[in-house]
């Protein structure tokens, strides 16, 4: 399973996921004075390194970044934030999906082989 599409879904997966713990930490801490929502960026570093090849691609990290709105402001809403947390499990739950196809062909592919 050591295909570079495999190991951008799996990067990938690693991002939401850390995306899903930053968002639940943002909707933990909504109500603390003085809190900045973090964000976590991952898909243009992604990209770019799944254009050049397989050990660039396990070489990215998503960052965490602390949100700042256009006015300046740091006020967190929470209903952006539940539709982060929704939207991240979606594709969550697709990559996770895509990756079991994707294991399944290959033992099926092993053992047509045999």
């Amino acid at each position: 399973m050591d295909s570079i599409s495999s190991i951008v879904i799996l990067k990938a997966m690693d991002g939401l996921s850390m995306r899903a713990q930053a968002t639940a930490q943002n909707i933990a801490n909504a109500n603390s004075p003085g809190y900045r929502p973090i964000r976590v960026s991952f898909e243009e570093t992604l990209k770019a390194a799944a254009g050049r090849s397989a050990e660039d691609v396990r070489a990215v990290q998503p960052a965490l970044v602390m949100a700042e709105t256009i006015d300046g402001s740091h006020d967190l809403r929470i209903d952006l934030e539940l539709a982060t947390a929704t939207r991240t499990a979606g594709r969550y739950g697709t990559l996770a999906e895509l990756l079991n196809r994707r294991l399944q062909l290959e033992a099926l592919s092993v053992a047509g082989s045999r």
